[in-house]
């Protein structure tokens, strides 16, 4: 018996997450989406700028996740900007909680992709950079480059 291929197809990317966010943890969810939303998602037509996750009353929800609706959809089509329940365990949930009343921490989407036909988020706990923790980012960024181009020259 083979095993089945995990292949994830990645729909959307949140870049501004990784320049203005440090990144402590990383986990993966589901999201409640109704028909229409999933094809819209399908067609990568989907903006994760923005967007969080907010814990109320033991449900974690996204918050600001913009799926236009669906081109061939008919009166049923969905909000746009409506918030979508994040599916997690309760254990998960809790954990989310704690890290959210940690002063500065929040939780953002850095990926939505699909897995095995579903489609998974990929949330971060998430501290905010300061102007100073950009900056060495982009120093350390541009060291790495210079440093591989030397190399190459050197292979050359």
């Amino acid at each position: 018996m083979t095993k089945a291929k995990q292949s994830s197809q990645t729909l959307a990317t949140n870049r501004k997450a990784r320049h203005d966010y440090l990144i402590l943890e990383t986990l993966e969810a589901g999201l409640e989406l109704c028909g229409t939303e999933v094809k819209s998602v399908k067609n990568s037509s989907v903006s994760l700028a923005g967007a969080f996750v907010k814990v109320e009353r033991g449900e974690a929800w996204l918050v600001n996740l913009q799926i236009p609706p669906y081109e061939h959809g008919n009166r049923f089509n969905h909000d746009p900007v409506r918030p979508r329940r994040v599916l997690l365990h309760a254990r998960e949930i809790g954990y989310l909680q704690v890290q959210v009343e940690k002063k500065g921490n929040a939780i953002v989407p850095l990926r939505l992709y699909l897995k095995r036909g579903w489609v998974k988020i990929a949330l971060g706990v998430c501290r905010g950079k300061t102007h100073g923790d950009k900056r060495a980012t982009i120093r350390e960024r541009t060291a790495e480059r210079e440093a591989a181009r030397a190399v190459a020259r050197v292979y050359r």
